[in-house]
This record gives structure tokens, sequence and C-alpha cells, in this order.
């Protein structure tokens, strides 16, 4: 059956446009036919080309102009705005309420129109994208590393348990920062803050906060950052192996990456971390771990998660 075009397939066909990919290209990426991404491009265009966040507002003025749109239920708003005020995604209010994430767009733009607020609760976006090129990296090399090529393949595909990745949150003047740990296939995080990001530090924080999860700790990838030159020991004291994705390819850590975003809503880059408590990080890791997410079916990470921990091996 098809299915119309998400708000994320938009931002992927720009991104892909920048790259210079044909159309034929993009439609096999997308798993798309070749015809559709081709009427998005006509119809998303503007005078600048085609920008996802125009094609977006297009597709939603097209939808709602559509004799078969319904009307949503007054009382359904509701629950968008308790929702939005626990800073879930559009996407995820769509997957428990009786309404599109377009429309849950479009009710927070007008609310901002209006003068409200509904819109600080989205993620907010990267003004531009870093041009580094992937694969090179002008910064010391940390021994004895073992980059991502060699991890095996089946991690990919998100079908188990137990592989995780890791990162480092910087807040003002870089002074303390917030160690990110993410597992693939679920989503389900783990947080602590160090004070600063030494090697000794971070590794112990690390170790700390999997050794009780051991039982579903199989591998870690990270990122190339000095903090985490400490990943012999790490492997050690958990029995796991590390693995360092190529320089600049943060796509390669892509859970870490969009939980750092989740985190960004309640810890903007302008605020010092040691200002964030304690307590106020385990809100955050327990709020995001019981928000739904759609690729899980919109089950939470901590459901999926825990379901893993939940279950019994049969020897025989």
């Amino acid at each position: 059956m098809y299915k119309h075009l998400s708000r994320v397939e938009r931002y992927q066909i720009y991104s892909l446009l920048k790259a210079k990919q044909t159309i034929s290209e993009i439609a096999r990426m997308l798993g798309r036919n070749r015809s559709t991404i081709s009427r998005e491009l006509k119809r998303g265009r503007g005078q600048r080309g085609y920008r996802a966040e125009q094609a977006c507002a297009k597709a939603s003025e097209r939808a709602q102009r559509s004799r078969n749109a319904r009307r949503v239920d007054p009382k359904v708003w509701s629950d968008v705005d308790f929702y939005l005020g626990i800073q879930w995604s559009p996407e995820q209010i769509a997957g428990k309420s009786a309404v599109s994430h377009e429309s849950v767009y479009l009710h927070v733009y007008a609310n901002k129109a209006a003068g409200g607020d509904l819109h600080k609760n989205l993620r907010s976006q990267k003004p531009r994208r870093k041009r580094h090129l992937c694969g090179r990296d002008r910064r010391g090399q940390i021994p004895n590393r073992r980059p991502i090529s060699e991890r095996p393949s089946h991690i990919e595909d998100r079908k188990q348990v137990g592989h995780w990745e890791g990162d480092t949150v910087i807040g003002a003047a870089h002074k303390q920062a917030i160690v990110t740990l993410v597992e693939r296939k679920s989503g389900f995080a783990v947080l602590a803050k160090v004070p600063n990001k030494s090697a000794d530090l971070v590794g112990r924080v690390i170790e700390a906060k999997l050794k009780p999860l051991t039982s579903r700790v199989k591998t870690l990838t990270v990122d190339n950052g000095k903090e985490f030159a400490d990943h012999q020991a790490i492997d050690q004291a958990l029995g796991i192996q590390t693995y360092f994705a190529d320089p600049y390819c943060s796509w390669q850590r892509g859970s870490n990456e969009n939980f750092n975003g989740l985190l960004r809503q309640y810890i903007p880059k302008k605020r010092r971390m040691e200002t964030v408590t304690d307590e106020e990080l385990t809100m955050i890791e327990n709020r995001l771990n019981h928000r739904p997410r759609k690729r899980l079916g919109f089950k939470t990470p901590h459901e999926v998660f825990h379901a893993s921990l939940n279950r019994v091996a049969v020897r025989p």
C-alpha cells in the first residue's frame, strides 16, 4: 500500500540532492518509486529549489485542501499539548493519538504565530552541517584502536540487544561533560556526568554504568575523541570489544547522535554542565527511555531493552 512521503524522507531527499545523487539513486536508497521522487521534487520546489521544510509545508497545505481530509476532534488537542509538554516528537504523538504528525506540526506553528510556546518543545536543528570528509582525521591517533570495519556486519542490522554506542556531550565553555551510552536495537540509554573529559574519568564512568548490564553488553562503538583512549581497560573490565567509527562519520553511530539531539532539548549547548544535577539527569534519562519510538512500533526503549533482560535461555 502506498504511503505518503514523511518529513524524515523529505530531509533525506534534500541531503541526497546536495550530495549530487540522481533521482534514480535517491529512489533506490529510500526504497521508493522513481516517479514518486520526481513528483515530490516538482511539487516541493520553490524559487530556491527543493528545500525540505518548504516541501513539508506544501504537502500539509495539499492535505488540508484534500476532499478526504478529516477534522480532528478538539478534545484530541489537549492530549497533543500534554505530549508536547513532555517533549514527545510529532511522530511519537501521532502513534498514540488520532492525529497525523503533519497536523501536529501545523498545530504547533499556528500556536507559535499566536504567541504560544509549544514550538519550544520541538527538537532544534543544527544550522549547518560539518564539511569534513568522512574518513579523514586531523587529530592524533588513539593507540590500538579497533576500526569499525572490523565490527561484525550483523551488528548493523539492529536485531540483537547488546551493542552500544558511546559519546560525550559538552556544555558552555567546554567545562564538564555528560557521557551518553545508547543500546543500538532498543535505543535504551544511560547517562553520567564527568567533571572533565579525561580518558580515565570517562572510562571509569562507562564501566560503572554498564557493569550492572553486562549480560546485555557485547560491543561498544565510539568516535575518535581522546576521552575514549582508555578503551582497552574498558574492554577488559566489561569483557567486551570497543570499535571506533571512521573520523567525521557520525552516521556510523546514528543511535547515539539521535539520542544526543533528544538530550539537547533538555540541556542546550549554551547551558553550563555544572548546573545540571544528578537528579535532573536521572529525570531526563527516565523520560527519554519511556518515550515511545516509531521504529520500535511505538514501544519504549525501556520496554524493548528490559524484555531482552527477562528472557530466559533454554538449554538442552
